[in-house]
């Protein structure tokens, strides 16, 4: 599987500050897996552009016909 194979699986996505001055994401899937991923500010500001530059790309993207 990868990132373009559609799932049928609900998560809550979270993001914020910590009180130690970490960038917290934090993910929970079905009620049972929570996933927290903590990331110093400037990983966070580098994620935060991978996503600009995602979301850039995907919006050149034709979609596929169903």
């Amino acid at each position: 599987m990868g990132i373009d194979t559609e799932r049928d699986i609900e998560a809550n996505l979270q993001i914020g500050p910590t009180d130690t001055g970490m960038v917290r994401i934090f993910v929970e899937a079905d009620g049972s897996v929570e996933i927290p991923m903590d990331f110093d500010p400037d990983e966070a500001e580098e994620i935060a552009e991978e996503i600009r530059a995602a979301a850039a790309r995907a919006r050149q993207v034709k979609p596929k016909k169903r």
